[in-house]
């Protein structure tokens, strides 16, 4: 879903005149969009949806809230938008999956994939989680059509996979589950991971034995070898 409102340039008499004023305006657009959209991300983090304004949001882009309003529409434009960003990032490493794939190299990335978006998009992550835990109000039909869709589809290339004796023939729909939840565990519950572990903050070295000890687990899980 495309949320954000372009820009309209001024006309201008030349050509190449107006071919370099597009390219300014367009380059100031996505800059500004992206500024907004990491804004908003942190505010609907801390504060939800309800909590989360369109004045702290501009505030915290650095925009005027008129600004802000002309480029996402809504907040509830900009919320969705949010999650559905989150969603794509998840998911894109299993778009182009295929029975004639190799199990442990799709999953093995999948997992390693997923680790790293915990930890360069952590407050995106903890917004969906505070969306589902909250009902998901705004989510509904995506959970139940696309999302429920695209799970379906993946979890048939699973299930071919044990039926070529490639890997054990587990419930494939909750083997995606638990991969979900165990990789974005880490900055869905951050304060009881350090609290626990009495670290500051989890290091490279953290994410990378956290991520090598749930490959081996989880492969192993489903019987399934490098």
């Amino acid at each position: 879903m495309t949320v954000i409102s372009e820009v309209g340039s001024p006309p201008i008499s030349s050509s190449a005149s107006s071919s370099a004023g597009e390219s300014e305006a367009s380059a100031i657009r996505q800059r500004n969009e992206e500024t907004i959209l990491e804004a908003a991300e942190a505010v609907f983090a801390q504060h939800g949806y309800r909590g989360g304004s369109v004045q702290a949001i501009a505030e915290a882009a650095g925009l005027p809230k008129s600004n802000v309003l002309y480029y996402v529409g809504s907040k509830r434009r900009l919320y969705v938008a949010l999650l559905e960003r989150m969603m794509a990032r998840w998911n894109a490493m299993l778009d182009d999956i295929s029975v004639e794939d190799d199990p442990a190299e799709v999953l093995e990335a999948f997992i390693r994939s997923k680790m790293a978006l915990t930890r360069a998009h952590p407050r995106g992550s903890r917004l969906f989680a505070a969306e589902v835990l909250g009902g998901a109000p705004f989510l509904q039909d995506y959970l139940r059509g696309e999302l429920r869709d695209w799970v379906q589809t993946r979890a048939r290339v699973f299930e071919q996979w044990a039926e070529r004796g490639l890997m054990d023939p587990v419930d494939p729909v909750w083997l995606i589950f638990l991969i979900w939840s165990a990789t974005q565990h880490y900055a869905d519950f951050e304060p009881q991971v350090l609290g626990i572990t009495g670290r500051e903050a989890l290091s490279e070295q953290d994410y990378q034995e956290i991520t090598d000890f749930l490959c081996r687990l989880i492969l192993k899980g489903c019987g399934v070898r490098r």
